[in-house]
């Protein structure tokens, strides 16, 4: 049976893209994307919810212009959801989720 890792996202930047280059010439993207979300509670009154995703994006193409991954921008993310594991500065094991992108494209900013 085919399974299926597919991660569709539409949120904004919290931060300016953090970009490192290695020597082999790939390209890290790391991003933070905020999608928020409102509900009724039981006094019915709004809550507005903000839910923070990590993004990693490997720059695939040399000539690629991503420019627009400034904070505020609003950015359609599509990709599958990972889950590694490291060890921290002290030693300890740690995990984090995050979605590995393939695609980003600019939506646009919130009027």
């Amino acid at each position: 049976m085919k399974t299926i890792n597919k991660v569709e996202i539409q949120g904004f930047l919290g931060q300016d893209a953090d970009v490192k280059t290695f020597e082999s010439g790939r390209t890290l993207i790391n991003m933070n994307i905020a999608t928020n979300e409102s509900y009724k509670d039981k006094n019915d009154e709004w809550i507005k919810s903000t839910t923070w995703h990590n993004v990693a994006y490997w720059k695939n193409k040399k000539d690629e212009n991503l420019d627009f991954l400034k904070k505020g921008e609003l950015i359609s993310v599509t990709g599958k959801l990972n889950t590694r594991k490291y060890n921290d500065k002290s030693g300890n094991e740690k995990y984090v989720t995050e979605v590995v992108a393939y695609k980003i494209e600019l939506i646009g900013v919130a009027v």
